[in-house]
């Protein structure tokens, strides 16, 4: 007999999982020993009281002695595709690498072509731009092997199942190293220092079948002919004829879309949003959210989630990274971008997240003669803007969330955890006025909600620009562009994903899509 129960387990109960069954027993009344075997479905910390429980929803097996399937994580077995036919994909990102994984489950040979590098080196190039403020253009936090995902959190929050089963991209991380956690934490997790194993791994894997991946393989041009298709140029002097290509390029991909738009390949602007990441104290945020000081400490690093309406603009906080750091996201030089990142233990002493406001197509930029791409120009204006430090520049200019409340500079910063250091600077010099004028009334507000988050020890750093694409590639309902046949734009860079879940997700869909051409 299978059964699904919910459960509400203390702190204690729930660091105890051997006693998960007496549990069970307990609120079904009846034996123990009648419970053979149980899967976590779901888990959610519940601190809306000051007693802090987790709900737990359970499948039961009682009297049954089955083993379920969540109990071992195999990777699974396909056939060699190294003869088979063949489609292209630019970007190992999320959706590239999974669109790679589902053609080789089909029998179709995938062939991937990363502007940046392998994981390991770019560890090194991400360690000199900390370090000493290089940037490298091609191998950064947004480029390079496994996406912009494996060196910012690796947060899978997207839940929809609008577009496809997400188990199935939980899953395959687990196959290839991540915490079986995910499959049933609310707010899953896997962190910057665990992602660049599973990279790695699933990388093996698409090699060990016959797929191929090559780094340091810019796209520089596309060849369409009769609106289809034809070729691509990598690193400017390698032409390869391709009927099917996917472009995962990623969202930070400006060359991609400039050489699109030059192209004539149809595109339009896309919403997106634009502030600063804020850094507090992890303690005071768990103190706020745990109800005081005297929180248990066996808690983990408490989260926020906070909205607001200013006038005709959404005010919201983006990729919310509890026990985490802030790091230096630009891929231009000359420009500062921040973004937000977590180890998997999640314990550093801060919590940072983006606080961002809406930009509509609609807004005048000043750079509306580029046509569909002046939320592009406008995004890299400001972040120009950003560039406050001609010798160290990844320097983030930064305030005291209460001084830019008031309008006054910060004489003095709390310490952060960005590693470039910060200057303190006017933001609202920086910043489009309705973007400082929206923060400034979203922060007075998020204070009702969050008694405390409103404090000079709150440090804001500018800019936080990249939240989603600001061009969108248009496509029709089958993944293809709306006027280039054989050309399928995937992933963020798409302007239809967001974040890994769903990025891998479109990946999946677009493979099956182009399978059904070539099987």
């Amino acid at each position: 007999m299978q059964k699904e129960i919910e459960l509400f387990l203390n702190i204690s109960e729930t660091s105890q999982q051997e006693k998960y069954k007496d549990f069970i027993a307990k609120e079904l009344g009846i034996k123990t020993e009648r419970i053979k075997s149980y899967i976590i479905l779901k888990k959610t910390l519940d601190a809306r009281n000051k007693y802090i429980k987790y709900h737990f929803r359970f499948k039961v097996f009682v009297d049954e002695d089955v083993k379920p399937e969540t109990d071992s994580y195999k990777r699974k077995t396909y056939h060699k595709v190294n003869n088979k036919k063949v489609v292209y994909i630019i970007g190992s990102g999320p959706a590239g690498l999974f669109a790679a994984l589902e053609f080789i489950k089909i029998g179709i040979k995938p062939i991937i072509f990363e502007r940046g590098k392998t994981v390991n080196e770019r560890k090194k190039d991400i360690a000199l731009l900390n370090r000493e403020h290089i940037l490298n253009t091609d191998s950064n936090y947004c480029f390079g092997e496994g996406g912009a995902g494996t060196f910012s959190d690796g947060k899978l929050y997207t839940r929809t199942k609008k577009k496809g089963d997400i188990s199935v991209v939980f899953q395959t991380f687990v196959e290839h190293g991540a915490n079986p956690e995910i499959l049933y934490d609310a707010y899953p997790h896997i962190g910057t220092d665990v992602l660049p194993r599973i990279i790695l791994s699933i990388r093996k894997y698409i090699l060990e079948y016959g797929g191929e991946i090559h780094f340091k393989s810019k796209l520089t041009d596309v060849e369409i002919k009769d609106h289809k298709i034809k070729s691509i140029t990598i690193n400017e002097n390698e032409q390869i004829p391709v009927d099917f290509l996917i472009l995962a390029t990623g969202h930070s991909a400006r060359d991609i879309y400039e050489l699109l738009h030059r192209k004539k390949i149809m595109l339009e602007p896309k919403p997106f949003a634009l502030g600063v990441r804020v850094e507090h104290p992890q303690e005071l945020i768990n103190s706020i959210q745990y109800h005081g000081k005297d929180y248990d400490k066996n808690l983990a690093a408490a989260q926020y989630k906070l909205a607001e309406q200013v006038g005709q603009r959404g005010v919201f906080s983006f990729c919310m990274c509890p026990g985490g750091i802030i790091v230096p996201s630009a891929t231009e030089n000359k420009t500062v971008v921040v973004n937000g990142m977590s180890n998997s233990r999640r314990n550093s002493p801060y919590a940072n997240a983006g606080i961002v406001v809406q930009v509509n197509p609609s807004d005048k930029t000043g750079f509306e003669a580029h046509g569909a791409l002046h939320l592009l120009y406008f995004q890299d204006f400001i972040e120009k803007s950003c560039f406050v430090d001609k010798a160290l520049q990844q320097i983030a200019p930064a305030q005291k969330m209460t001084d830019f409340v008031k309008g006054k500079l910060s004489l003095h910063l709390p310490h952060t955890s960005y590693k470039p250091g910060v200057k303190s600077c006017m933001l609202e010099y920086l910043l489009p006025s309705f973007i400082t004028s929206s923060l400034k009334q979203a922060f007075v507000l998020f204070d009702k909600k969050m008694r405390g988050y409103y404090t000079e020890e709150a440090l804001l750093l500018a800019t936080e620009s990249r939240t989603s694409s600001p061009v969108r590639i248009t496509r029709n309902a089958n993944y293809e562009h709306v006027l280039v046949k054989g050309l399928y734009p995937a992933g963020e860079g798409s302007g239809y994903a967001g974040g890994i879940t769903s990025s891998a997700i479109d990946g999946i869909n677009i493979a099956k899509e182009i399978a059904q051409h070539l099987i």
